[in-house]
């Protein structure tokens, strides 16, 4: 086989693929098509419920003789870092001699292709801890996650690993999912350019990048985890997939993970609409498409549209997924004797494992020399990584509010630090971190990384200061006699630091993760009677929030000191809050997701249509307590001398918007400037406001930079009652805006011509240019 034309790397890769498929047997080209799952838990024991009888030995080893099933090849390796501790060294080599047997086992020596999480850092032992994609979201820096996204990608490489599972670009529609904290937000611009960014970073270094959930998985019904999605097809249309579209042009993703969920009765899983014909015919994507972990096998279990799991495989394989993850399961014998009964076509197989052939070929792995064997010693923590990890958590902190300008904390203060969150480390994590994800399981084995606690660093950050503790209860449980220390360190302090929020963890076991869907939108537990024992000692009380997504915070709306937000903020988010806290980061974060003022009236997001918003017909009022994009600093930004070009420009012209924004503060800060769209009429409903622009300044005292957006019009365009994608003439506003309810400039413009279809390559972002002001 050394000397066969798929072997010789100066061929095209179809020509390759052509010639290696055709000297394949019916096995081999199955063989690319499913995963095998080394390791996984036999009982089921932390994974969902309906997943425990697929993890079981039925699924890989009993009925598949490990060794008689990698002589016909091997599609991919499932998370051999990420299902139990590892050292990174020894599991790279390991790795690397699991290939090698995989390797001299089959005709054609082909590796598999190993697959890891990496929602928010490489999920496995010792790896650093990001921020969540919250978080992201929340630092309006698309270029520093884009380097975040590079680090993780150089270390899954490190030790052999060749394609991540992130990022979430699913867009928040109700803020009780239990999954909000994996998602970058409630905005499809803020969720499309930050997740492209990411998809940049991993894919520079080689790995490949898998968007989920394709889609709608974020629009479950109730908010529970895979729910029917209850969502039309211009809200899919406008809402749900541009974030994908961004990705795959701008970001050049090459795998995508078809979601769990179904959409007016069609299971993602078997819909060729948008599998095959949305995604590839229209979209032009190439790439493989890999089902989630045991979504194949739902369709006959959850979804009921096949009786068995050949036909299971049958109308996954006719949807266009190419991979069944995690296990082996319907794509291995059901599959291989219903095509041999003729009741599969054959050409189904050769599509997709065509598809997975020519991934490989990409990464390297039909080449003879595709993996030497790692020596030495593998540091997936680095000093650099850390930084990383300190920077993004500290531009992802929100300052909800400082009224009184309390914050930053004097240093020589008497602080009572009272709260759950407040000396627990997991505090910092969100479910897909290592720590919470799989070390839960193995209590014996150390976290692997050091993540300072919010205690800790305020100690060491004001070290003049005293500061006291008390935890006050739990994050959940309902037991209250903690209460009274709590209120007594308080009454005995200058200022109260309430560290209140979220335990991230799996399928009920946290109150946020995968699994963890919340029936309000009430802090858990008793934490808010805590809270309200705390302000009634009349001690100035400065709330932080360690959570996965936003809690209601009316009843405490002028009642509190100061509000900082923090979203899982990472191994380095101790120290990031701490130093918001005493003043050594001057905040930065904006709100990725609206703030509610009560605890009822879910769903709710700001993307709303006038009937959407407060009215005289209902006593229920949505109007968020703090409006997406909204974020405090302790500088002053001033923006002056607002400029556009011509009013009036044609439904395919563009319209360039200029101001300048000067820090009028003492100290240096960043200043995150909006760009919003308000279509005053249209021909279908359309939301009052949306996102179609941003730009972070970081400016020195007395610094002024000017900005320009330059928007198209296709960034009007909206999904018609025909299905079609227009930009429709008529007046538009464009307002510059500190978050989507602070307005500070409207320019009104007038789209001329005809009703224009922007076509496949319509411009998606809206570009914008910085300059120096003399």
């Amino acid at each position: 086989m050394t000397t066969a034309p798929w072997r010789d790397p100066a061929l095209p890769a179809a020509a390759r693929v052509d010639d290696l498929l055709s000297r394949m047997t019916l096995e081999e080209k199955t063989a690319q098509l499913y995963g095998v799952w080394v390791g996984a838990s036999t009982d089921g024991d932390g994974v969902a419920p309906l997943q425990r009888e697929m993890t079981s030995d039925s699924s890989d080893s009993s009925d598949y003789d490990w060794d008689e099933l990698i002589t016909h090849g091997l599609g991919q390796l499932t998370r051999p870092f990420g299902t139990a501790p590892v050292d990174p060294a020894l599991g790279a080599r390991a790795l690397a001699r699991a290939q090698r047997r995989i390797v001299e086992a089959g005709r054609f020596g082909i590796p598999a292709l190993a697959h890891e999480e990496c929602l928010a850092g490489f999920t496995t032992w010792q790896a650093t801890a990001y921020p969540v994609p919250l978080a992201w979201g929340a630092s309006f820096d698309p270029e520093l996650v884009e380097e975040m996204g590079r680090r993780i990608g150089h270390d899954l490489r490190s030790v052999g690993v060749h394609q991540g599972l992130a990022p979430v670009l699913d867009v928040v529609r109700d803020l009780r999912w239990g999954r909000v904290e994996e998602t970058i937000g409630e905005d499809p611009y803020l969720v499309g350019t930050v997740g492209s960014a990411y998809v940049r970073g991993l894919e520079s270094a080689g790995i490949v990048a898998t968007l989920k959930h394709f889609a709608g998985y974020a629009s479950s019904a109730g908010a529970r985890n895979q729910a029917p999605v209850r969502a039309g097809v211009r809200e899919v249309a406008d809402i749900t997939l541009p974030p994908f579209e961004m990705a795959l042009r701008e970001g050049g993703a090459r795998s995508v993970m078809a979601a769990y969920t179904e959409t007016d009765g069609v299971p993602a899983s078997a819909d060729p609409g948008l599998l095959t014909e949305l995604l590839r015919e229209r979209w032009g994507f190439t790439g493989t498409v890999v089902s989630d972990y045991f979504g194949i096998g739902f369709l006959q279990t959850l979804h009921r549209v096949a009786g068995t799991e050949a036909e299971a495989a049958h109308a996954a394989l006719t949807a266009g997924i190419d991979v069944e993850l995690p296990s082996l399961k319907c794509y291995g014998r059901p599959l291989l004797d219903a095509v041999r009964a003729g009741e599969i076509p054959e050409s189904l197989i050769d599509r997709a494992a065509r598809r997975v052939l020519l991934q490989k070929c990409e990464l390297g792995l039909l080449d003879e020399d595709w993996a030497p064997e790692p020596t030495g010693r593998v540091n997936l923590d680095s000093a650099a990584n850390r930084a990383l990890a300190r920077r993004l958590a500290e531009e992802s902190v929100v300052l909800l509010d400082n009224p009184d300008g309390l914050l930053p904390l004097a240093p020589d203060t008497r602080i009572a630090v009272v709260g759950p969150r407040a000396s627990d480390a997991l505090a910092m994590l969100g479910c897909y971190s290592f720590p919470s994800h799989v070390l839960t399981q193995h209590p014996e084995t150390p976290t692997g990384i050091e993540i300072p606690t919010l205690l800790e660093s305020l100690r060491a950050e004001l070290p003049d200061a005293k500061v006291t503790f008390a935890e006050g209860c739990g994050v959940s449980d309902p037991d209250t006699t903690g209460f009274e220390e709590a209120v007594a360190r308080t009454a005995e302090a200058d200022v109260c630091v309430a560290v209140l929020g979220d335990r991230a963890g799996l399928f009920g076991r946290g109150t946020s993760g995968e699994g963890c869907d919340a029936t309000d939108l009430r802090l858990p537990g008793v934490q808010a009677e805590l809270l309200d024992m705390l302000v009634a000692t009349g001690v100035p009380v400065v709330l932080v929030l360690l959570t996965g997504r936003p809690y209601a915070l009316g009843r405490w709306h002028g009642r509190l000191a100061a509000v900082v937000q923090a979203f899982f903020p990472g191994e380095e988010g101790g120290p990031a809050v701490a130093g918001v806290l005493s003043g050594r980061v001057n905040p930065s974060g904006r709100l990725p997701v609206s703030v509610p003022h009560v605890a009822g009236g879910q769903p709710w997001t700001y993307l709303q249509p006038p009937l959407g918003l407060k009215d005289e017909v209902s006593n229920l009022d949505p109007t968020p307590l703090y409006a997406f994009g909204h974020g405090r600093s302790y500088t002053e930004f001033e923006w002056s001398d607002v400029q556009g070009t011509a009013p009036e420009i044609t439904t395919d012209g563009s319209y360039d918007i200029s101001l300048t924004v000067r820090n009028t503060g003492d100290r240096v800060g960043a200043e995150v400037v909006q760009l919003y769209l308000h279509d005053p009429v249209a021909t279908v409903t359309r939301p009052d406001v949306r996102l179609i622009g941003y730009r972070r300044l970081e400016l020195d005292p007395g610094e002024a930079r000017r900005v320009t957006f330059r928007f198209h019009a296709d960034h009007a365009a909206f999904t018609d009652r025909s299905g079609r994608r227009v930009v429709e003439p008529g007046a538009l506003e464009l307002r510059l805006a500190r978050s989507s309810a602070d307005v500070r400039h409207t320019a009104r413009l007038t789209l001329t011509g005809p009703v224009r279809d922007p076509g496949p390559d319509r411009r998606l972002r809206c570009e914008t240019e910085v300059s120096g002001v003399g």
